[in-house]
């Protein structure tokens, strides 16, 4: 059993159909906590980190085999603490990162949160220290999102999105990595050329290979 912590409803049936989709049999558990996020923002990721541990013990006591965690902003200290928690424990955008590395060495960062940003620059970078390669990385707030999102506009924020995406010349980027995993429909609205990667699917395989020993 694959258990993921979420700080928004709304991931659970894009995971689930993702699930349906792509790893048929494959047993998910979701945690919803919206607090921990917006705990986050306001003090800082390393200060939910309590309730952060608090939550993976819960699903691993569940039965959990492996935890993915789909909240950029606190997927780093998630992921810290799965040398502690017994089982794997994911970062949903690391495989993200990884193909962004790959991608060239112009990455382009969106987010529709200001709090989402340095996470997920530190691990864009952090992979291609990894990989041996070199990258920039230059972050695009995207203005108005995530006040779209919060009241439940979820068509007028991805449109927007997908619009900063657009935004993004050629000349600019090899690769466009969208933040978090809110925006993933993005990807069906934008005419760019450049690559546009999104975190739930890569990051679900992830999850699927660890909780099963892969």
């Amino acid at each position: 059993m694959l258990a993921l912590l979420h700080t928004s409803p709304v991931h659970v049936p894009v995971f689930d159909a993702l699930r349906d989709e792509a790893h048929p049999g494959l047993e998910l558990r979701h945690f919803v906590d919206e607090g921990l996020l917006e705990r986050a923002r306001a003090t800082g990721p390393h200060t939910v980190a309590a309730d952060v541990r608090a939550a993976v013990d819960r699903a691993v006591a569940g039965g959990a085999r492996a935890v993915l965690c789909t909240c950029s902003t606190i997927g780093a200290v998630a992921e810290a603490y799965g040398a502690e928690a017994g089982v794997p424990v994911l970062r949903v955008d690391r495989p993200m990162a990884a193909a962004a590395v790959a991608a060239g060495e112009r990455v382009v960062v969106l987010a529709a949160l200001e709090s989402t940003l340095a996470p997920t620059v530190e691990l864009i970078e952090e992979e291609a220290r990894r990989a041996a390669r070199p990258v920039a990385v230059r972050t695009v707030l995207v203005d108005g999102a995530w006040e779209r999102f919060e009241a439940g506009d979820t068509d007028g924020y991805v449109r927007l999105v997908a619009a900063a995406a657009d935004a993004v010349a050629d000349v600019d980027a090899d690769a466009i990595v969208l933040a978090q995993a809110s925006m993933a429909a993005a990807v069906d609205l934008v005419t760019t050329r450049v690559p546009l990667l999104s975190s739930p699917r890569p990051g679900l395989t992830a999850g699927a290979q660890a909780s099963h020993g892969a």
